[in-house]
């Protein structure tokens, strides 16, 4: 299993003055960097390239549109900001060579109607992202990995079966799913079941967070029972710790996290490496 780490561990709005991650990362043991882009905009593109190559580590990438990028709004100028978005994120995926654009891409991230998605909705999702996928296919080899994540954070794919649906409706072979343990907790009925809905075909991206976001291993996330269904359906990407250092204020705020589970980001992340490899080893 190749595990990785994201750049909210240490950055909540990755820019020049986080390149010092990049190799930090490798030098705790990670084998994959996964940015999060925040802006694409305004991302480093050219300085991270240059960084991952010397180093020498891989990297996968994720986003979270806002509402002002929202695949799904009522405003078709804001569809439309939406795609031109996505396509710079998948232009950054394309000069870093990740293979994975993963996260909440498919609808602003906290956008919430207060009731459940409608037709119309999932109509312009798919059309939109229909769009992005054409895209990344016509300009290199990105897979688009929707992230399904909690009732609090979208209306709109919340669990695995949803989500393939989704994939399925754009119908293009590199859109997947991303799956996220402290979602997963949330919203699924069974951990192996969700792997199965997946399958290699649609599994193509996955955070491996605890259920409080806390260290990984030290919660009620059944790592050893997922780990399992992972390996059965063949899925060979990386398994990245995502969470976010207790100083981030923002962040925080906006995930909701009121606690400490660790001194800083990094310890979370490098006691939870030890945790998952030894969970991976005992398989």
């Amino acid at each position: 299993m190749k595990f990785g780490v994201d750049s909210f561990i240490w950055a909540e709005s990755f820019g020049e003055k986080d390149l010092w991650i990049i190799p930090k990362a490798k030098e705790l043991g990670f084998e994959v960097i996964d940015f999060a882009i925040s802006n694409p905009y305004t991302f480093p593109t050219e300085s991270v390239k240059k960084a991952i190559k010397e180093v020498g580590i891989e990297c996968v990438c994720t986003t979270t549109l806002t509402t002002a990028t929202n695949p799904i709004s009522p405003d078709p100028s804001i569809r439309e900001a939406a795609v031109d978005a996505m396509k710079k994120c998948v232009d950054i995926c394309n000069t870093l060579g990740s293979d994975i654009l993963g996260g909440v891409n498919y609808a602003a991230w906290g956008y919430l109607t207060k009731k459940p998605r409608t037709e119309e909705e999932w109509q312009w999702g798919v059309a939109n992202m229909r769009k992005v996928a054409e895209y990344a296919k016509s300009t290199g080899n990105v897979a688009i990995c929707v992230e399904c994540v909690n009732r609090f954070e979208t209306h709109f794919l919340n669990i695995a079966e949803d989500a393939v649906k989704f994939c399925k409706d754009v119908g293009l072979d590199n859109v997947k799913v991303h799956l996220d343990c402290f979602h997963m907790i949330r919203e699924e009925k069974s951990f192996t079941k969700a792997v199965e809905t997946c399958g290699r075909q649609y599994l193509g991206y996955i955070h491996v967070n605890e259920n409080d976001r806390g260290i990984p291993g030290t919660g009620l996330v059944p790592f050893k029972e997922f780990f399992q269904a992972v390996n059965s359906v063949g899925y060979d990407g990386p398994l990245v710790i995502e969470s976010f250092d207790p100083s981030f204020e923002e962040l925080s705020g906006n995930c909701a996290i009121w606690r400490k589970f660790a001194d800083t980001g990094e310890e979370l992340a490098v006691e939870g490496l030890k945790n998952l490899k030894k969970i991976a080893a005992s398989l």
